[in-house]
């Protein structure tokens, strides 16, 4: 075995996703395994899903030391910390990559990693091994990379140019892991079994708060009768009920949509499933595509409903579009997903009354809620820079946990998830209502709201008089 990839996912160690339970493969790892393979390198996954640190701990010192691969994003940093912690120590080479590293270059080469990825990993990873191989020790001329040198200097070598045909690429090498487990994890839970692929990668929009770290703003698509391929292949081995589409924007190119759907028809596929979209992608035409497809839930990104704050995001979207978008695929009978975030820079309360109406209005099937977070490499994280908090030590911690000073206390925001909530359930019971049971909860929730929206109200105007 030359190298051993990782990542520092452990299902069963987050108390958050074991309540979740919606766990997919890694696919980023699986691609970067398949090829190597085909250019004749010997590689091996280790699958943390549904494994323990204590049992990749024992993997680390039962192999003979090669090299190691990890893959890390801002969910599992402390846990890479740890891994690469005890791969030197066992004698192991220590390749990390992913979303976060290209932007902590120096504390990742500092809890231990020798070389850090930055951008995609096939063709790096690839000449990284071949130097290794041939005994050669200056990693100078490889592209994409970070690592010290002798000195102990940091160096980042030249970008590496995105791989421009992804088709040539072979699928992940999911057989490697056990797959069945994922689709009967689903099934057991939530009474469908579900898997994963992707159609592209990379997103071209500026969202000032979106991490570009992998694939950069470019976006290359895979050709629709190769999806089609893939996902046959998948229904016939794994026995899915549904599939999740992991692309940033899946309905970026409509031609390609379309094409995809007449290469799905001719196949006779048809499959229930889950992607992510924006509301400038969608119009009738795509949403009817879409529901002929089997989409089943649309995720939206519509991040806030005050178009003033949608503007200093850079979203490139208007509120409208997305009331608009929810609109059609409710017609057209697919739920809908929408993420929000509260507290993005210069958010005042007349922005999260226009975000609570904006919910309440549309009335999407479900929306998810998070505190805005600067991560590290973005615009808005350079923004913010001067005022960002480190609250723990950095390997124990995540730029989910980063704080900024000035800005509201999380309590205030776990008010307005309230009073989001609240508007909403009392506004779909209004609409519904027709009996006693239902009008003692209208009754209750009107009081709920009342009071949630003094609590920020009087929180705003004490703000107001300090300042």
């Amino acid at each position: 075995m030359e190298l051993l990839l990782t990542h520092g996912y452990f299902l069963h160690e987050d108390p958050k996703e074991l309540q979740i339970m919606k766990p997919y493969p890694p696919l980023g790892i699986l691609y970067i395994c398949s090829h190597l393979r085909s250019k004749g390198y010997a590689v091996e996954v280790f699958d943390s899903t549904f494994q323990t640190r204590a049992g990749l701990r024992e993997r680390l010192m039962a192999e003979t030391p090669s090299v190691l691969g990890i893959y890390a994003n801002l969910m599992t940093r402390s846990n890479v910390v740890s891994i690469l912690r005890e791969a030197k120590q066992t004698g192991w080479k220590t390749v990390v990559g992913g979303p976060e590293p290209g932007a902590y270059v120096d504390e990742y080469l500092d809890a231990g990693a020798d070389v850090v990825v930055l951008g995609e990993g096939e063709l790096t990873v690839e000449e990284l091994l071949a130097s290794w191989r041939a005994g050669r020790t200056s990693l100078d001329r490889i592209a994409g990379i970070a690592y010290r040198d002798d000195s102990g200097a940091t160096c980042r070598t030249v970008p590496r140019l995105q791989i421009a045909d992804l088709d040539g690429q072979p699928w992940p090498a999911r057989e490697d892991i056990d797959m069945d487990r994922y689709v009967d994890t689903w099934r057991h839970h939530h009474g469908k079994g579900s898997v994963s692929l992707i159609t592209a990668r990379g997103c071209p929009y500026r969202c000032e708060w979106c991490s570009h770290q992998v694939f950069g703003q470019t976006h290359r698509r895979r050709k629709p009768e190769r999806v089609a391929e893939e996902l046959e292949w998948l229904l016939q081995r794994y026995k899915p009920d549904m599939l999740w589409i992991a692309d940033d924007v899946f309905t970026i190119n409509h031609d390609w949509l379309l094409r995809w759907a007449a290469e799905m028809k001719q196949r006779e596929i048809h499959i229930p499933f889950e992607c992510i979209s924006r509301a400038d992608r969608l119009n009738e035409s795509v949403i009817r595509t879409l529901a002929e497809l089997g989409c089943q839930r649309l995720w939206v990104g519509s991040e806030s409903g005050s178009q003033r704050i949608l503007d200093a995001m850079q979203r490139g979207v208007k509120v409208e579009a997305v009331r608009r978008a929810v609109a059609l695929c409710r017609q057209y009978g697919i739920e809908t997903g929408m993420f929000l975030m509260w507290g993005y820079e210069g958010e005042e309360l007349e922005d999260i009354e226009a975000t609570v109406d904006h919910v309440r209005s549309s009335s999407p099937d479900v929306f998810l809620t998070t505190v805005s977070y600067p991560i590290k490499g973005t615009p808005y994280y350079n923004k913010v820079a001067s005022r960002v908090v480190q609250i723990q030590p950095w390997g124990q911690s995540s730029d989910r946990k980063l704080d900024i000073s000035g800005r509201r206390p999380r309590e205030f925001y776990r008010v307005a998830d309230d009073l989001l909530r609240f508007e909403v359930e009392l506004a779909r019971l209004r609409a519904a209502s027709d009996g006693s049971a239902a009008n003692s909860r209208i009754l209750e929730l009107s009081a709920l709201i009342k009071e949630r929206r003094k609590t920020l109200y009087t929180y705003s105007a004490l703000e107001e008089r300090s300042a």
